[in-house]
Order: structure tokens, then sequence, then C-alpha cells
């Protein structure tokens, strides 16, 4: 079974930083770009940052942009986000996704632009 597995989610305080972790169960995702999305309560599904292929091009969402890094491992088949300065509005539900081909650039913010989707891990931010 193909799985897009996320962890590192939980309860953090206004300031602090978490990282989530997303790893490949199934089938390899290495050649193909990565992205990380979350969805808060009320509210669609939004795009937070993608990753090349290679690794070596990423695209953040401006909402995040500086304080959101995402990073990934080919080898051990791993996609990270690091989160930091986080904000009570940072609070949802956060998800991993790999694209529909391979061998894509970083620049993929759609839902429509990736096929398989992690169950998510949630990210709760207290003030």
């Amino acid at each position: 079974q193909v799985q897009l597995v996320e962890s590192g989610g939980g309860l953090v305080q206004v300031g602090g930083s978490l990282r989530l972790s997303c790893a490949a169960s199934g089938r390899t995702f290495s050649n193909y770009a990565m992205g990380w999305f979350r969805r808060a309560p009320g509210k669609d599904r939004e795009f937070m940052a993608s990753i090349s292929w290679s690794g070596g091009r990423t695209y953040y969402a401006d909402s995040v942009k500086g304080r959101f890094t995402i990073s990934r491992d080919r080898a051990k088949d791993t996609v990270w986000l690091h989160m930091n300065s986080l904000k009570p509005e940072d609070t949802a539900v956060y998800y991993c996704a790999a694209a529909r081909t391979m061998y894509g650039g970083a620049e993929r913010y759609k839902d429509d632009d990736y096929a398989y989707w992690g169950q998510g891990t949630q990210v709760t931010v207290s003030s």
C-alpha cells in the first residue's frame, strides 16, 4: 500500500518551533516534487511549501516565507517542514503530498499538482 506518513505535530506555544516529517511507504517518491499543505478549522486546504524532485529548489506561500523551511533527503525518502516563530493562525492539520509526475520543479502550489496525500498531522499553537 502506497502511503505518505506525516509525524511531528503537536501542541506548541506561540513563537515556538516544530519539525514535521513525511516518510514514504510502499513505494519511493525520491524522484517526485513534494509539497506541504494545511487545513485550518473551517477553511479550505492551502499550500504551504514545495520542493523540487532534486531538492535544489523550493517554493513557499507568502504567509510562511521566512518562517517555514522545506527540505528533503532523497536517500531516506523523507521530507521535512521546519516551522519557526509559530502563530495561533498556524493551527491546522498539515499534509504532505507527492506530485503527479516525476522530475518536477518546485513551483507546484495547487492541489491538482499532487496525486498522493498523507493522512495529516495536527499542529496546535497556543497563546
